[in-house]
């Protein structure tokens, strides 16, 4: 991985004026490529064509791809460290969690989704040019069971948990879904699965109540929204999809029946690939515990079958990264090892346009008219040389909104 500095070369965001010229253009949303230019006013794309009338300030991209800005679904901004660190104070947090941001906007990321973190200053703090930042949307912390995977006690402790991330009952639940929305979340996440980290949960028993998954479900529904389940197993991502949970993270222990489920309810599944792959090759010097890499491995080698079963039952697959501290360098590998399975135009889509639509935003994630004028330039056709896509040695531009945020 390079050396750059993820505050190397990124500018703070405002609308703007832009022409794209002499570019292989890729829409995001499946389309073969075209060649062609695109005009940004005011932040927003008004024209595409071989021939757009060139604005004030003209890029010229010959020799180079032009897609979508990426947007990574599961981007965990406060995971400064992989284990442990569990008590650091908010200021260091923030900072870093900023510092992370800014590296996701490097790597050509123009929106996340924070589905375990965030808060409504963190995020102003973004909007407001604070800090370099993709755009930034975020649940707050995600909601589990007693013992289960937001569970942090060893099975050998007796301590009460007070943290209000672990929540039991229909009530509370409700309770909490509320709180969660007044404080600006995108969306609310709920573990119905164990997880490789968490210390007592097998991976594969589902996890609340149905009565406590539709409760959740009711309260975002009702408030324009919708429910992201952290669930691996065929059980558990059964049990959330059919009480309303709309986006499946990791779902990698599905089979074929459940993918069928999932296509049946219109659910999304967001693998996160890269996860299991940079632990299973770096976890073990950063003082992951033998039980999180054992189940690290039950994992690891099912995700890409996972994906494959959702695509051939036409289930709508996003892109997520669910990188914990120091493995954060990695995000982009996430796209390789989903290419493997969908090609490379595929998994473009994945982290474009479709990702768009699981967070309710038809403005981004595709390069059409009317959409946000978010833009990665790689180094060459990516057709030809995907590595351009997710090698971030190479050299590539980054526009969000209209503005070159990210230069080579």
């Amino acid at each position: 991985m390079p050396t750059i500095s993820a505050l190397d070369n990124v500018t703070p965001v405002a609308d703007s004026d832009l022409s794209v010229i002499n570019a292989v253009i890729i829409d995001g949303l499946g389309h073969d490529p075209v060649a062609g230019s695109i005009r940004i006013e005011a932040g927003r794309i008004v024209e595409i064509g071989t021939e757009v009338t060139p604005g004030d300030q003209v890029l010229d991209a010959q020799g180079s791809t032009v897609l979508p800005g990426l947007i990574d679904a599961h981007c965990h901004a406060f995971a400064t460290h992989l284990t442990g660190h569990g008590n650091l104070p908010m200021t260091y947090v923030g900072l870093m969690g900023a510092r992370r941001l800014t590296g996701a906007l490097r790597r050509g990321f123009t929106t996340v989704r924070d589905p375990a973190g965030g808060d409504p200053a963190f995020a102003r703090a973004g909007r407001e040019g604070l800090f370099p930042s993709p755009r930034y949307l975020y649940t707050g912390a995600p909601m589990s069971q007693t013992g289960g995977h937001g569970d942090p006690r060893s099975p050998e402790s007796t301590a009460c948990a007070h943290d209000t991330g672990i929540v039991d009952g229909v009530d509370n639940l409700r309770r909490e879904t509320r709180e969660r929305f007044r404080q600006g979340a995108h969306a609310i996440k709920i573990m119905t699965s164990g997880g490789v980290i968490s210390p007592s949960d097998p991976i594969a028993i589902p996890q609340y109540s149905s009565e406590e998954i539709r409760a959740v479900v009711d309260e975002a529904i009702r408030r324009g929204s919708y429910v992201i389940a952290h669930s691996y197993s065929a059980d558990s991502v059964r049990h959330s999809v059919i009480n309303g949970v709309r986006s499946i993270e990791h779902g990698n222990l599905i089979d074929a029946a459940t993918a069928a489920i999932m296509a049946e309810h219109e659910a999304f599944l967001v693998p996160t690939l890269i996860a299991y792959d940079a632990m299973a090759r770096r976890a073990a010097d950063l003082g992951l515990p033998p039980v999180s890499m054992q189940k690290n491995d039950e994992v690891l080698t099912s995700g890409q079958n996972a994906i494959a079963l959702a695509r051939d039952a036409g289930v709508r697959i996003g892109f997520g990264s669910d990188l914990m501290g120091e493995l954060e360098d990695e995000q982009l590998g996430g796209l390789r090892l989903q290419s493997e399975v969908l090609g490379i135009l595929e998994t473009i889509r994945c982290a474009t346009s479709t990702n768009a639509d699981l967070i309710q935003r038809d403005d981004l994630g595709r390069l059409t008219p009317g959409a946000i004028g978010d833009l990665l330039i790689t180094d060459g056709n990516v057709l030809d040389d995907p590595a351009a896509l997710w090698d971030d040695s190479r050299p590539r531009t980054v526009i969000r909104s209209g503005q070159v945020v990210v230069a080579p």
